[in-house]
């Protein structure tokens, strides 16, 4: 609610100008699974704002990260070309922050989402904040913990190109071990065959922990692969929390064997950037943020905050999707 009524004041001030057209580019990872919701936002937002332009992203989930950030760059350096007047952009890594300071050089607005780039020069960022996430959802294993000493397997990010990953990692496993316990951290695995790894890698871990292991915490969207590896390693019953909204998740969820997950509010991510950045161009920053305080952390980012649905809610979350047209 506070998330919607903050959209409908910004809406109210940039009404008070004549409609102006304006061409923009929403840059995402890709445009299926997670990112589904973001580019259903986007669309929309933009439709409403008779803005021209597109979303693109690639059609299937992101592999090679170097590969991807290089072309990332590739597309920003496109798009500016083709005049694309402001861009949202959910950002692989630090080698995509030259070309967005090149973009805001040249007069066009940058906001990132998902993922930020502090060291960039986008004007705002929209989405989850990486540590508070992690800590949240360290905070909601915890409670479901027996007394320390145990063994916490978490599937993360130890990449230090990747910033937010390696924030809401750090984040888990300092709530966790602030507790007594021994965290070991696999790195998500996306590409070709990744999946068969981390489950063989985290079965390992859990036959083997020392003190025994006692739960299993994912971050990412793939995370229902903690599931897969408890279920490998003949420890159906330890408890797993996870985030986001894949549908193997909700059916883990369904089955009693994945107890939580966390919700990043992706559809309000893409809602929000295409008027954003309208409002950056015909109202200024300034004025911009003003409307975006009572949400903003500092001048730079927009806190989303995150939806925490536990197992028995997970069709009435759900439904609450399907109402907003939302699903991931």
């Amino acid at each position: 609610m506070e998330i919607e009524a903050t959209i409908d004041d910004l809406v109210a001030e940039i009404n008070k100008k004549p409609s102006e057209p304006m061409q923009m580019t929403v840059l995402l990872k890709a445009v299926t699974g997670f990112f589904a919701p973001i580019a259903k936002g986007a669309i929309r937002a933009m439709g409403e704002l008779d803005a021209t332009g597109n979303v693109i992203g690639s059609p299937v989930p992101p592999g090679d990260l170097q590969r991807d950030m290089e072309l990332q760059t590739r597309q920003i350096e496109q798009v500016l070309m083709d005049g694309a007047e402001a861009i949202g952009i959910t950002p692989f890594g630090e080698a995509n922050a030259a070309a967005i300071d090149d973009a805001v050089a040249k007069g066009v607005p940058v906001v990132t989402l998902d993922n930020d780039l502090v060291s960039s020069k986008r004007s705002i960022y929209v989405g989850t904040l990486s540590t508070s996430a992690g800590a949240a959802a360290g905070k909601t294993l915890l409670a479901m913990l027996p007394s320390a000493p145990g063994t916490v397997v978490i599937h993360g990010n130890a990449d230090p190109t990747w910033v937010d990953g390696m924030s809401r990692t750090l984040a888990a496993q300092d709530v966790l071990e602030a507790a007594g316990y021994k965290t070991v951290v696999r790195q998500a695995t996306w590409s070709d065959g990744g999946e068969a790894e981390d489950v063989e890698w985290m079965k390992t871990q859990l036959e083997m922990a020392d003190p025994p292991a006692v739960g299993l915490i994912g971050l990412f969207d793939i995370a229902f692969r903690c599931a897969m590896a408890a279920e490998a390693a003949g420890k159906p019953d330890l408890p797993v929390v996870t985030f986001d909204f894949h549908l193997r998740t909700v059916d883990y969820m369904r089955e009693g064997r994945i107890k939580a997950t966390h919700i990043q509010r992706q559809y309000y991510q893409g809602y929000l950037a295409p008027y954003i950045l309208y409002g950056i161009k015909n109202i200024g920053l300034h004025a911009t943020r003003e409307i975006l305080a009572p949400r903003m952390v500092d001048d730079g980012r927009f806190d989303l905050g995150l939806d925490v649905v536990p197992a028995h809610k997970v069709d009435a979350y759900s439904a609450f999707l399907d109402m907003i047209d939302a699903r991931q």
